[in-house]
């Protein structure tokens, strides 16, 4: 399966959003430079999951010590505000040759308020540079869609070996509201499988050493009414 990508300019500020993605090709067989009804003689559907991308953006006022209490105040109610949920990407950019623990460490306390880690890797291009003091935040957010589903506009071409317009309508569709990283669409994810191992391991961890719900005596219940 092949899944595209396009950027989406949605914004919770007036910063023009610049976002690249990548295209990744499914191991399918090889198919007509323009698929078509006409000529789409394999199983391969005509309509790919669409990946789109928007990135909020948000500047607030930094010490050397750390995010002031009233900016973090303010940063929560912006998180709030745009739905900061599971699958978002928050990052932190800040001025050039200005970096501080402090204010990566209050933002990521207000990120894991609402269930989020601020990731290390760098942060995506934003409209303009970060002014002295202050430090951006960026959550970058991806949606998955399937444009032009379902397509019931099959041009009745008679032809005993083809496929249909809105052959994989359905399975697409569903597959892009229901994954839960759409970029995994796109590029998939790392096949080391470190991070499963942890996540696995914690499991076991928290099987073992939590107490069954059962391991209290019971209670000593009186039949007298006093």
């Amino acid at each position: 399966m092949t899944a595209r990508a396009r950027k989406d300019s949605t914004m919770s500020r007036p910063i023009t959003l610049v976002a690249v993605c990548a295209l990744a090709v499914a191991g399918c067989a090889a198919q007509p430079r323009n698929l078509s009804p006409a000529n789409n003689t394999s199983v391969y559907s005509l309509h790919q999951p669409v990946v789109e991308h928007t990135n909020f953006v948000f500047d607030v006022a930094s010490r050397d010590d750390g995010v002031p209490a009233a900016e973090q105040a303010r940063l929560g109610a912006w998180f709030d505000s745009i739905g900061l949920t599971y699958g978002d990407h928050v990052t932190i950019d800040e001025a050039q040759g200005y970096q501080s623990a402090g204010a990566r460490r209050d933002v990521a306390k207000v990120a894991a308020e609402h269930g989020l880690l601020v990731a290390e890797d760098g942060a995506p291009m934003t409209e303009g540079n970060v002014a002295p003091g202050y430090v951006r935040i960026i959550a970058a957010r991806s949606t998955a869609s399937v444009p032009g589903c379902p397509e019931w506009s099959d041009p009745g071409i008679e032809s005993p070996v083809r496929t249909g317009t809105n052959y994989g309508c359905a399975m697409n569709s569903n597959l892009a509201a229901m994954i839960a990283n759409p970029d995994d669409l796109i590029r998939g994810r790392d096949a080391a499988g470190h991070g499963a191992a942890i996540i696995a391991g914690r499991a076991v961890r928290v099987y073992r050493e939590t107490q069954p719900s059962g391991h209290q005596p019971l209670p000593a219940n009186s039949t007298t009414g006093r």
